[in-house]
């Protein structure tokens, strides 16, 4: 488990940390969206990952995209935030477009498609599809939380 780190001695375990994590919903004019059918289990995902200690948001998201894809992206906006209340994981997600590079397997992906958003639904597990359905979305980023399969729904 990850614990907060602190200067100061601490007589009883603090708040865990969170991991960052970051991913971007590449959009072309014809309306179809960037993703990758991850290699390690098979998943149909918007390209993204774990946003390193020194970069910022956006240069963690031009980073994944580019290493999962082969594509080079210009971020747009945020378009929203999500946690993963099981696993402690804060998602940043961008809409970004291309700027040049062509699509590539890699290491990280099986597969590197253009999908409409239709095909992104019936695609992708719940978590994931929101989203791209969020950043396709007008207006301010969307801040959402699930337990790693299924969002918590308003009260």
């Amino acid at each position: 488990m990850l614990m907060y780190m602190s200067n100061i001695p601490q007589k009883t375990p603090s708040t865990p940390l969170h991991s960052v994590s970051v991913a971007g919903i590449v959009v072309r004019d014809d309306g179809r969206v960037l993703t990758i059918k991850r290699a390690d289990n098979g998943t149909w995902e918007p390209p993204g990952g774990v946003l390193e200690l020194t970069e910022t948001p956006e240069d963690g998201v031009r980073r994944e995209v580019y290493e999962e894809t082969g594509i080079k992206v210009q971020v747009d906006r945020l378009t929203g935030v999500y946690k993963n209340t099981s696993r402690g994981i804060v998602a940043l997600v961008f809409r970004c477009h291309a700027e040049g590079g062509r699509e590539q397997l890699t290491d990280e992906s099986a597969a590197v498609e253009w999908l409409t958003p239709g095909e992104v639904t019936s695609r992708m597990a719940e978590v994931y599809a929101v989203r791209v359905t969020d950043a396709l979305l007008d207006g301010v980023p969307r801040v959402r939380a699930h337990d790693g399969r299924k969002f918590a729904r308003d009260a």
